[in-house]
């Protein structure tokens, strides 16, 4: 078991996690690059029970690419992302690996959505890619 912490830019919202990543992988999906501003949002899922929250989160709902709800969390003073309810995935909750205390526990396994990545967007040669949402066994840790 990996215990992970983690905070929003202002400091308001703080995590625990106490459980190894589920899944994990960067998702380059349209609506996580605006959701993340950036060319993808850096993911990682746990089970819903071993993370704790201290502080106020915010969901906004929207339908994914997948043709399901994600309800993704954010901080409500900043506004930094943090968290991502996926329907498909029930049970999981998703970590954004750049609010974590140590960043370097996030390795990514895959790229999802490469379909929809930014021209300009670099994707590692030897990474595993998916047009589009993978089987949840192929982006599972070693």
């Amino acid at each position: 078991m990996t215990t992970m912490t983690g905070s929003c830019l202002c400091g308001g919202v703080k995590y625990t996690c106490n459980a190894t990543p589920v899944i994990t992988g960067n998702c380059h999906c349209r609506d996580c690059q605006r959701s993340s501003g950036s060319a993808y949002a850096p993911t990682l899922f746990v089970p819903v029970e071993a993370l704790s929250i201290h502080g106020e989160v915010r969901y906004f709902q929207s339908i994914g690419g997948s043709g399901f709800k994600v309800d993704r969390g954010f901080c409500p003073n900043c506004g930094s992302p943090l968290f991502a309810k996926v329907e498909v995935m029930p049970g999981l909750i998703s970590i954004r690996a750049g609010t974590l205390d140590d960043p370097s526990a996030y390795v990514p396994s895959a790229d999802l959505f490469v379909s929809q990545a930014a021209p300009w967007d670099h994707i590692p040669d030897g990474a595993m890619k998916f047009d589009g949402m993978p089987p949840q066994s192929a982006c599972r840790p070693d």
